[in-house]
């Protein structure tokens, strides 16, 4: 067990202050005021705890003391108590390591999800169309709401580029593991001599950025509108109703052409805009975070290959845990949890040591 009292009193003091702070609201603005109540909320259980772990130290040092001193029938009783009360110090002690995990803002929110077939040629575009599927899997068992906002497809039922918008409980919290590069290995249907071929496709997974988490100023955009078109170039309607953003300052450019209208195409483009911005800044803060700590549970570098799916030995692995399942019928039927809890426990684990030794 991290010894975590250290950090009990700073808690504590924040919580009073913020408190103290909540009782002359007329001096607050409405910002402020939101974000402290926002505070109080996530260290009321905290705080509630402790007070708790404190109350039974307290009981097992006098429980400790009694039993010295104590005359026998006393000191069978108290010993009884003593071992209860440790154990109920154990179970405290466990809530309080979750508990001052440090919490990563992003979970709650809505997931950009984007994938892009690599290396491979047909082959890559078939399976990036699998991984479509599977997380599209994922996400009805999940009860998260799936919508596609762009995407460019093959004549082999393949996927070049998809791009969705996924809804619901903690998205990001289970799909952030999932950016990265994922690599098959299996034989392809055009293949006659049955060699295993292997090829790859990129998946990015952004936390949905509202305009109160990336304020974009008109002008940082330039706009430009042209006529959508289809396959091969043939035209799709007589209007210039698709849109190209291109955010001068990041040089991130996001076209959209999916809808008839110019209004919903650059609202879905200004979407995937914030939320990619927002992925920037987050990978910044982890490039730097990265630097300061030798363990972690992967990079979440795109470029990093995190996962192979072998077809031939119905293998799947994650590389940055070393964990190999064979369930892969099971996993492009959308059953990843045990592929993305392990990681999820990893995650925590590294916070864990982190904590424990600032």
């Amino acid at each position: 067990m991290i010894n975590f009292e250290k950090q009990f009193d700073n808690i504590e003091t924040k919580f009073k202050d913020i408190e103290s702070n909540l009782n002359n609201q007329a001096d607050l603005g409405t910002e402020k005021l939101i974000k402290l109540n926002k505070e109080y909320a996530e260290l009321t259980p905290i705080v509630e705890t402790i007070k708790q772990y404190k109350g039974e130290k307290s009981e097992i040092s006098e429980l400790t003391n009694l039993i010295e001193d104590a005359d026998p029938s006393i000191k069978e009783l108290a010993e009884v108590e003593l071992k209860e009360k440790k154990k109920s110090i154990v179970l405290l002690e466990n809530k309080l390591m979750k508990l001052l995990i440090p919490k990563d803002e992003n979970d709650k929110k809505n997931s950009i999800l984007e994938i892009r077939a690599g290396t491979g040629g047909d082959e890559a575009s078939l399976f990036a169309a699998d991984l479509f599927s599977m997380y599209q899997k994922f996400s009805d068992l999940n009860n998260w709401k799936f919508e596609i906002l762009a995407i460019s497809e093959t004549g082999l039922k393949g996927i070049k580029e998809v791009i969705c918008n996924i809804s619901g409980y903690n998205v990001f919290s289970k799909l952030k593991f999932e950016s990265g590069v994922h690599r098959v290995q299996r034989v392809p249907s055009t293949e006659n001599s049955g060699r295993v071929h292997t090829s790859a496709a990129t998946v990015a997974v952004l936390p949905e950025a509202e305009e109160v988490d990336i304020n974009i100023e008109d002008k940082d955009l330039r706009i430009d509108v042209f006529r959508s078109s289809g396959p091969g170039g043939q035209s799709v309607n007589t209007t210039d109703s698709a849109v190209r953003i291109t955010h001068m300052p990041s040089g991130i450019v996001v076209s959209q052409q999916d809808e008839k209208s110019q209004h919903k195409n650059k609202a879905k483009a200004l979407k995937i805009l914030r939320s990619r911005i927002l992925d920037n800044e987050i990978q910044e803060k982890n490039k730097q975070r990265s630097l300061e700590r030798k363990n972690q549970v992967g990079s979440g570098d795109r470029s990093e290959r995190i996962r192979t799916y072998n077809f031939p030995q119905g293998r799947v692995s994650d590389h940055r845990i070393n964990l190999t399942l064979y369930n892969l019928a099971e996993v492009l039927e959308g059953n990843l949890d045990d592929l993305i809890n392990p990681l999820i426990t990893g995650e925590e684990t590294t916070k864990l040591a982190e904590l424990g030794n600032e």
